[in-house]
């Protein structure tokens, strides 16, 4: 039987640097953030690995490591920091609205807002807070299927700089509340690094790849014990993409370390991984995180072109929009070979206002695409050839597109 992981379907972000006020409405399953250099694209991405660190590690280290306030805080703005989710825990589960403020006070960074809202019973009746709480203080409504008639518990945490779903949600008595714990820790947001990919790691099966691709072995060596069919419907995608690749291998050395070698087909030896093209080991590093056994509820990938051949990145596009079958992507790209192997709604296109503030349009809704993508056009053409309108660097700094210096 499919589980249906949960579902963002909005996402408000206010005075989070360049993103002063932006709103990305009806996201896909697949969602692909496309713009120019210094257009917003990191920062949304970055928003949610703040929220995600914020759960696994606290409000405090998420917010130092971002220079506070004074880097955080759209220039000019005042008020605080707010971030809006809405989600669904499967496709007909009422919508949830998750909302996050977070102000900064002489002691630090504290949680000024935090709730949950959804609609009960009246399907037009107005929704309702089932946790709310406000500098550390407030309620919640206990059960599966909080109501508004229910008992409030009143609550008092021991610092307003601890979120209360984080707290309360470690409590088999708040399940709601533990879910939406459960689904952002269990974010994957990759900052692959080739270098990483290369090391020579302790032995040990690990069951997801880091964030960094540093323990790309011991994942390798956790499928090989416990998932080898998975792992050779892996190996079988990136030889019919990696000319001659035969196998790869995670070889246990006498020190207690984790080799990991790559054979091609004409040799007879393998080589260590630290020889491998970049191209072949992040590839590689993608197919394991979109064909996780047990996949995160949501993925996020920045820049996949990286080291990948321009004819590679149409397939990798369905890669992901398959794996959205069992998660959720975010992935921001510059490259118009992937945005060829998008939809119109699954694209978002960035581009900063006269403000400098970051704004957002579906490509779906930009006048005359769809008529080009149902006469045969590709997105990502139709992007470089300067039918989007927004998002293009040149046209920016003033410089005609290459549609109007034909």
């Amino acid at each position: 039987m499919t589980t249906h992981p949960p579902r963002i379907t909005e996402l408000r972000v206010e005075r989070y640097r360049a993103l002063r006020d932006v709103t990305f409405k009806e996201l896909t399953p697949l969602t692909v953030l496309l713009g120019p250099n210094g257009s917003g694209k990191s920062t949304v991405f970055d928003v949610f690995a703040f929220l995600a660190e914020c759960f696994q590690v606290g409000l405090r280290k998420a917010w130092d490591r971002r220079g506070r306030f004074r880097e955080l805080r759209t220039r000019d703005a005042d008020g605080p920091i707010a971030i809006t989710l809405k989600f669904r825990e499967g496709p007909d589960q009422t919508l949830i609205t998750y909302h996050l403020s977070i102000d900064e006070g002489p002691r630090g960074p504290f949680v000024s807002e935090e709730s949950l809202q959804w609609r009960r019973g009246r399907a037009h009746g107005a929704p309702f807070k089932f946790l709310d709480f406000k500098n550390g203080s407030g309620s919640v409504v206990s059960g599966e299927q909080p109501d508004e008639l229910d008992h409030r518990i009143q609550e008092e945490l021991q610092s307003p700089e601890l979120l209360a779903v984080n707290t309360l949600g470690q409590l088999a008595k708040h399940p709601r509340v533990a879910a939406l714990r459960t689904f952002i820790i269990g974010w994957h947001l990759s900052y692959l690094s080739t270098a990483a990919t290369r090391e020579t790691p302790d032995a040990g099966p690990a069951e997801r790849l880091s964030p960094s691709g540093d323990n790309l072995p011991n994942v390798i060596q956790f499928l090989q014990e416990q998932h080898l069919e998975r792992l050779t419907s892996i190996l079988k995608r990136l030889s019919e993409r990696v000319p001659r690749l035969e196998r790869v291998d995670a070889e246990v050395l006498a020190d207690g370390r984790l080799l990991l070698q790559v054979k091609d087909g004409p040799f007879t030896k393998p080589i260590l991984a630290k020889y491998a093209s970049d191209g072949t080991l992040k590839l590689l590093a993608y197919l394991l995180v979109l064909h996780d056994p047990v996949p995160p509820p949501l993925i996020g990938i920045e820049e996949p072109e990286n080291f990948l051949h321009p004819r590679l990145l149409y397939g990798l596009a369905e890669e992901c929009r398959a794996a959205t079958a069992a998660t959720q992507l975010m992935v921001t790209t510059h490259s118009p070979y992937f945005v060829n192997g998008l939809r119109a709604p699954e694209l978002r296109v960035l581009y900063r206002d006269e403000r400098g503030h970051t704004q957002a349009l579906r490509a779906s809704d930009i006048k005359g695409i769809q008529s080009f993508i149902d006469t045969g056009a590709m997105l990502g053409d139709l992007w470089m050839e300067g039918h989007f309108g927004v998002g293009d660097p040149l046209v920016n700094a003033g410089v005609p597109s290459s549609r109007n210096r034909l």
